[in-house]
C-alpha cells in the first residue's frame, strides 16, 4: 500500500503553531507504572522544525506505549508533527517495554515502543491483532546505557565488564574494592558501601545492560540477558526516571539509565574499559560507531538489529540500545494506518532523527535508517 498524502505538504515554521495540551509528557517521559501519564501530539512550538511533513490524507488519533527510553524523543516527535498534521493526534504511554508490547499485542495501541525486539513468542502472540501479517520491529530511536553514579569525591570513573557484573551481582560490596581500584589508579575511592539500583520493572534498558554483561563479564554475570533483573541484593526503583531519582539522591551509588536521563539529572557516568587502547567516553558520538555496525539480523519485514556489545573498536562505547517501534507489517487498522506510515515518516527522515540529537539520543546511521525509511510504505 502506498504511503497517502494530503493535497498539499504543510510548512512548518519556528514557533508557528501551539496546541493545548492534555498529560503532556515530561522532559525524560512518563515513569509511574500503575498510573502512567500520556501525552498527545501537542505542547509548545518546537524549537527546529524539519521543512515540511507530509500529512496522511486520512488522519486521525494514534495510540502508543512502552519504552520511557524514547519517552523524550517521543515528546519532541509528538510536538512537531501535531503542528504539521492538527488532525492527527498521539497519546504515549511511557509504560515500560514490556507493558507496551503486551498492550500491542492486546490490541489496545497503533504502535509499542520496545527497547528490545520482539521474541519468538511475542511474535507469535502478535498474529492476532496483525491479520494476515504480524508485529515487526523497526528501529527509530539510538541510544546509549549510562552506568550512572553518585560517588562522594569522584567524579571520573572507569569500570568494565566484569566489575559493573559483580558491582550490580553483589560480589564487590565496597567502593574501595580492589577491582575498582584497579581500573581507577590515582582517584580517591571511598571505603564506602556500594548502593547499587536496579529497575523493577521489566525493561530493554535492562535486556540491553545484561545483554553486555552476558558478552563482556567473563562468566561474572551468570544469568541470561533479559528485561526481568536477576542479580543478587541491591535496591529497585521503577523505571528510568525512578532509577535516576534514586542514584541522584544516595551517596555514593550506582545505577542505569539512558543518557538522556542522566544529562537531565546532571549525574556523572563511568567510562567503559573496553580493550581499546583508552577507556571511551559515554558520548552520543562514541555509542554511534558502536551501532553504525549492526547487523540486520531478523527475517522478512522485521529489522531486528545485532548489536557488538563485546566491541573493542576505538571509541565505540559498547551499553548501546536501539528503541524500536513495534507495528503490524500487514493487518493494521485501517482508520489508523495512514497517519501510522505518516508519522514514522517523519521520525526516521534526517529532519526527525536530528530533532532528537540534542536530548540525548544517537542520530540513526544511514546504513540503518535507509532500511527503515524502504520499509514503512510498505505496512498495509
Amino acid at each position: 500500500m502506498k504511503l497517502q498524502r494530503n493535497g498539499r505538504t504543510k510548512a512548518l515554521a519556528i514557533g508557528a503553531v501551539a496546541l493545548v495540551s492534555t498529560l503532556s509528557l515530561s522532559a525524560c517521559g512518563s515513569d509511574n507504572n500503575s498510573t502512567s501519564s500520556s501525552s498527545t501530539a501537542s505542547g509548545s512550538a518546537p524549537a527546529a522544525a524539519p521543512a515540511a511533513i507530509a500529512c496522511a490524507a486520512k488522519q486521525a488519533p494514534m495510540l502508543g506505549a512502552g519504552s520511557t527510553a524514547q519517552g523524550t524523543a517521543i515528546d519532541v516527535w509528538k510536538t512537531t508533527f501535531g503542528a504539521a498534521c492538527s488532525g492527527s493526534t498521539l497519546n504515549y504511554n511511557g509504560v515500560g517495554s514490556g507493558a507496551g508490547v503486551q498492550q500491542f499485542n492486546q490490541g489496545k495501541v497503533t504502535f509499542a515502543g520496545s527497547d528490545a525486539a520482539l521474541k519468538p513468542a511475542e511474535v507469535d502472540a502478535s498474529k492476532a491483532v496483525c491479520p494476515g501479517g504480524q508485529g515487526v520491529d523497526l528501529p527509530m530511536v539510538g541510544g546509549l546505557v549510562s552506568i550512572i553514579f553518585n560517588v562522594d569525591g569522584v567524579k571520573h570513573l572507569v569500570l568494565d565488564g566484569p566489575t559493573i557484573a559483580k558491582i550490580f551481582d553483589s560480589q564487590i560490596t565496597k567502593w574501595n574494592d580492589p577491582a575498582i581500584v584497579a581500573l581507577n589508579p590515582g582517584a580517591t575511592l571511598p571505603a564506602a558501601d556500594i548502593q547499587a539500583f536496579h529497575r523493577s520493572d521489566d525493561s530493554g534498558t535492562t535486556q540491553n545492560l545484561t545483554a553486555y554483561l552476558a558478552k563482556t563479564s567473563g562468566g561474572a554475570w551468570s544469568y541470561p540477558a533479559a528485561k526481568t533483573w536477576a542479580g543478587k541484593g541491591g535496591q529497585s526503583a521503577a523505571q528510568s526516571a525512578g532509577v535516576s531519582a534514586q542514584v541522584k539522591s544516595v551517596k555514593n551509588s550506582i545505577g542505569y539509565a539512558e543518557l538522556s536521563y542522566a544529562q537531565s539529572n546532571n549525574l556523572d557516568s563511568a567510562s567503559i574499559a573496553t580493550g581499546a587502547s583508552k577507556p571511551v567516553d559515554a558520548t552520543a558520538a562514541n555509542a554511534a560507531t558502536t551501532i553504525g555496525t549492526a547487523q540486520v539480523v531478523g527475517t522478512g519485514n522485521d529489522l531486528a538489529l545485532n548489536l557488538d556489545y563485546a566491541t573493542k573498536t576505538e571509541g565505540a562505547y559498547p551499553i548501546v540500545l536501539v528503541t524500536y517501534e513495534i507495528a503490524c507489517d500487514k493487518g493494521n487498522k485501517a482508520e489508523t494506518l495512514d497517519t501510522l506510515k505518516s508519522f514514522l515518516t517523519y521520525t526516521i527522515s534526517d529532519a526527525g532523527q536530528a530533532a532528537i540529537g540534542d536530548k540525548g539520543y544517537v542520530p540513526l546511521p544511514k546504513t540503518v535508517a535507509s532500511k527503515v525509511q524502504a520499509l514503512i510504505p510498505t505496512l498495509a
